[in-house]
């Protein structure tokens, strides 16, 4: 499968932002997807996951102000991010490890395709 993230930008502290993963493939449905970032001088970290069953996880820093979708007939991965602060400035990336649920967040080297990234930046 291969994966773009879009969304990105420049918000205020407090702002909104959704992120789009779009995803080629005839068996990305079949595939959870996760979010990572990374932010300027920091190891790439997990944000989120969608199963293919439609079940999510959440990394701690973002639990409750995140929501996380899929849509089918889009072939869209969306993260809807809410209550944005500074520190969630970085890089956003998609990838899957082509398995059906999700699983803890490994490093890069573990998923099998990663989409090029997208700058979100959140500044006053």
């Amino acid at each position: 499968v291969q994966l773009q993230a879009f969304g990105g930008g420049e918000v205020q502290p407090g702002g909104s932002l959704k992120l789009s993963c779009t995803i080629s493939g005839s068996t990305w449905s079949y595939y959870a997807i996760y979010w990572f970032r990374q932010a300027p001088g920091k190891e790439r970290e997990g944000v989120s996951c969608i199963a293919a069953d439609g079940s999510s996880k959440f990394a701690e820093s973002m639990e409750g102000r995140a929501t996380i979708s899929r849509d089918s007939a889009k072939n869209t991965v969306y993260l809807q991010m809410n209550s944005l602060k500074v520190e969630d400035t970085a890089v956003y990336y998609c990838a899957t490890d082509e398995f059906t649920m999700c699983s803890d967040f490994y490093p890069e080297r573990y998923y099998n395709s990663w989409g090029q990234g997208t700058l979100v930046t959140v500044s006053s």
